[in-house]
């Protein structure tokens, strides 16, 4: 070890040791300094690495992309899923560079300078007091008089004792100057030769990686050139086929259509044909229809699904029609309805009539009539969730809603942008949105969009369903309408924010590209609608009887004309879905829960609500019929001894408004159970509160009830209609949902905030309806709702949303009623003219 500083010099404390000490200071000073820059070099270095790799992560990224786009080109794709492996690599090899860099560079200096040269100020500092102390000392020594020995004495112990500490100070000062001095060398070396040692390995990794890359790049190198010879040559192969085709004559060439039952793909035939609408209208639509597994369906679009125009051939019919004023026509009927179709030309027409027959007598040779059931029709119900008699959705279990929604089509690539794979929906609009769009659409506000996430949030059964009904396809032909004829440019994945958010803006606040019906139109669209909802209202009021429930037998000792059992002898309706058990320990609970007022429960189901009424609940399931009830503290209310006989709510007439409007529009298809064409009004500006002032100051959530779909109310909620606005007899839609034994859109109600004790003009509440129908359970959710109310007015301002029985209950019905609706569905209506 050379020393920097000779230790008997240092006792001396000459000038010149002074001066080596101030030399070696300013030394290590000067040390300290470029070693902090030469740290802060280094942390800016890394950091500018890893914003390398980063960038180079996303290049990377891009490159897969490109791959999996071209699965369908071999050579492409592994080509490029091999270069994007070996980038991945380098990038690799880099993020370990940076790493040691940081360990060699960065952290093993700046240990250097904390711990090293901290111990050396800190020496010094002591050096320099203990020079001070013996400045001070040799001074007072000097200056003690010859005549006073006590202070000579003195003088001379302090100089001693000084002189003692400062030569053991100065040894470990010079000490510590000599150790740093030395370590300084290993320690900058050290460092420095371990980060040239990480650039070494980081450039053999790299080069020993496109080394085993060399012989991919150099056999794709002797493909390019047979590649551009073969792409030239299918150019010239294409363009002469081209040529051919173009002079070739079609004038009187008709596409040649053959029945073939045992094509590969299952269609015995195929092609384009006018179909006749079945609205008031008789519009002629051009479709792509086909004959396949013995059925007749057609398609607007490739990717749309088959609609089933006939489901079993062998129960149909196919005939000319000459007396109409189209060319070319005939018509399938089947039992339930008729199909009128136009051909191009008179050979597709007996092509088509010929393969319809030829279908038929071929599904009745391969089958046979062994028993099968035909007859699949099924009528409507008023509570169920499907809308226009189409089949229900099957369930799918175990997949998410993501995979749900995504299978709608158009719904796999953002709404508004196109990138593909969304994760973010609009429930209100019914649409799938990429991250960049869902942001844009949250800061439109949720009166326009409300933005939910398909993966992280829950959702509920109705909702979900509301987005499985309308979809991307559905609300961009309302939304962009007119983009093309305007000339806008849909937004690209990939375009910058500030134009998807113009985009956006327009689209839905601006509605720049809604095309606006004529006065006519309109007209017309609400008529067909009012039309669609009459013969929805008539396939309804044909439901399958059930069998008249045992009559219910009084308890011993009852009086009869006090309280009169109330009997089910001319009810037809499901049993309750509570026995009274399980009532009582349900109420139970609930009132020991809020310390409310104990309600007893008996066999009678009658229970007595805290503020004195009498409400009733069914029986057991086996009996099908509603007991005694029980005295209450006020004089107990007349109650029929059997139930009135089922009556119709009042049926629907379409009149000849005074104006038509976009409001009007989304009245009628409330009722239709139409989303589209509530979605298509709301574009063109209807008010989701719209009041019908000619129609008992009715609002389309109020007809909605009517139409009896639950989607179609969910659809209104969603985009802002009130849940309690009444008519003009009172009723609010909770009202109307009782009095239609709509369990499901009660349910729905009770959830979304309405007012259960509102009271129509006649003093009625939901709840008192619900009991004079004899509506178990109705009756059920309406009192457990109450109580939940009152537990939380109990509880406090600042309680939680409710008991967890209480939503658990709530949550199975929201189940039922969108997965199982039949169970749920009430085949008795209220009468209000009845008591």
């Amino acid at each position: 070890m050379k020393i920097t500083v000779d230790f008997e010099e240092c006792l001396k404390d000459s000038p010149r040791f002074r001066a080596t000490i101030e030399e070696v200071e300013g030394d290590v000073c000067e040390l300290e300094s470029k070693l902090d820059k030469l740290v802060k070099l280094c942390i800016g270095m890394i950091d500018a690495g890893k914003a390398y790799n980063a960038a180079n992560k996303q290049f990377v990224s891009g490159i897969r992309e490109l791959a999996q786009q071209s699965t369908k080109d071999e050579v492409i794709e592994s080509s490029l899923t091999k270069f994007a492996e070996s980038l991945q690599e380098m990038i690799n090899y880099h993020t370990i560079l940076f790493d040691q860099a940081q360990r060699s560079i960065k952290t093993q200096l700046q240990t250097f300078v904390k711990d090293d040269l901290r111990k050396f100020k800190e020496a010094k500092k002591q050096f320099d007091k203990v020079s001070e102390e013996k400045e001070a000392a040799l001074i007072k020594n000097a200056q003690a008089p010859r005549n006073k020995q006590h202070e000579v004495e003195e003088a001379t112990n302090i100089l001693t004792a000084t002189r003692k500490c400062f030569r053991h100070i100065v040894l470990d000062y010079v000490l510590q100057i000599n150790v740093l001095q030395s370590k300084r060398r290993s320690e900058i070396l050290k460092s420095m030769l371990s980060f040239m040692y990480a650039h070494l390995t980081f450039f053999h990794q790299g080069y020993d990686l496109f080394s085993e890359l060399q012989p991919l790049m150099k056999l794709l190198g002797g493909q390019l050139d047979q590649l551009v010879v073969d792409a030239a040559k299918e150019k010239r192969d294409m363009e002469q086929k081209h040529s051919t085709i173009q002079q070739k004559d079609f004038s009187n060439d008709d596409t040649k259509l053959e029945y073939n039952v045992d094509a590969d793909n299952g269609i015995a035939m195929e092609g384009y044909l006018f179909k006749r609408a079945s609205n008031a209208f008789k519009t002629w639509n051009r479709r792509w229809f086909s004959i396949q597994n013995n059925q007749l369906v057609y398609q607007k679009k490739f990717k749309d699904n088959p609609t089933v125009v006939v489901e079993d051939l062998r129960l149909c019919t196919v005939k000319h029609c000459e007396d109409i004023e189209r060319r070319f026509c005939f018509e399938v009927v089947s039992p339930t309805k008729s199909c009128m179709m136009q051909a191009d030309s008179e050979k597709l027409r007996q092509a088509w009539i010929k393969a319809v027959q030829n279908s038929i007598a071929t599904a009745f040779r391969d089958k046979g009539d062994d028993g099968e059931k035909l007859d699949r029709k099924s009528s409507t119900s008023t509570g169920s969730l499907d809308s226009g008699g189409e089949p229900k959705e099957k369930s799918l279990k175990g997949e998410s809603a993501l995979q749900k929604v995504l299978a709608i089509p158009g719904n796999s690539c953002c709404c508004d942008c196109g990138q593909p794979d969304p994760r973010w929906a609009s429930i209100n609009l019914g649409i799938t949105l990429c991250i960049q769009c869902s942001g844009i659409h949250r800061s439109l506000g949720v009166h326009f969009s409300k933005v939910r996430s398909l993966t992280l949030d829950t959702w509920e059964p109705e909702l979900l369903k509301l987005m499985c009904e309308l979809g991307n396809g559905v609300i961009n032909q309302i939304y962009e309408a007119r983009r093309e004829e305007l000339g806008a440019r849909k937004p690209q994945p990939g375009d910058p924010r500030h134009e998807v958010e113009a985009y956006i803006k327009a689209k839905y606040v601006d509605r720049r590209f809604v095309r606006r019906p004529s006065d006519e139109e309109l007209r017309n669209k609400v008529v067909s609608l009012s039309k669609q909802e009459k013969r929805l209202s008539s396939s309804s009021e044909h439901l399958p009887p059930r069998p008249p429930p045992p009559t219910p037998k009084l308890r011993p000792g009852s009086n009869v004309s006090g309280q009169s059992a109330v009997a089910s002898g001319s009810e037809a309706r499901r049993d309750s879905l509570f026995c009274p058990d399980e009532l009582d320990s349900l109420f139970s609970y609930f009132d020991n829960s809020a310390k409310l007022r104990s309600i007893k429960s008996a066999d009678s189901g009658i229970q007595n609500s805290a503020d004195g009424s009498r409400e009733m609940l069914a029986n057991a399931p086996s009996s099908n019929s509603l007991a005694d009830a029980e005295a209450a503290e006020s004089p107990p209310m007349a109650m029929p001894a059997t139930l009135p006989p089922p009556s119709p709510c009042k049926e629907m007439v379409f009149y000849e408004p005074k104006e038509y409007s976009p409001g009007l529009q989304l009245y009628w298809a409330s009722c239709a159970r139409s989303l589209p064409d509530m979605a298509e009004a709301l574009a063109h500006g209807a008010e989701v509160n719209w009041v019908n002032t000619e129609d008992d100051k009715r609002t389309p959530l109020i007809m909605a009830v009517q139409g009896g779909s639950l989607v179609t109310c969910e659809f209104l909620l969603q985009n802002a209609a009130n849940v309690n606005q009444q008519d003009a007899q009172g009723r609010g839609p909770l009202h109307h949902a009782t009095m239609r034994g709509h369990t499901g859109q009660v349910c729905l109600f009770l959830k979304r905030g309405a007012n259960q004790n509102a009271a129509d003009i006649d003093e009625k509440t939901p709840l008192t309806i619900a009991v004079e129908a004899a509506n178990a359970d109705i009756v059920t959710l309406l009192r457990l709702a109450k109580m939940n109310e009152e537990m939380r007015e109990a509880e406090g301002p600042y309680s939680q949303s409710g008991d967890e029985t209480y939503q658990d209950i709530f949550q199975d019905f929201t189940h039922m009623a969108s997965n199982d609706p039949d169970k749920l569905n009430r085949y008795q209506q209220y009468d209000p003219q009845k008591p």
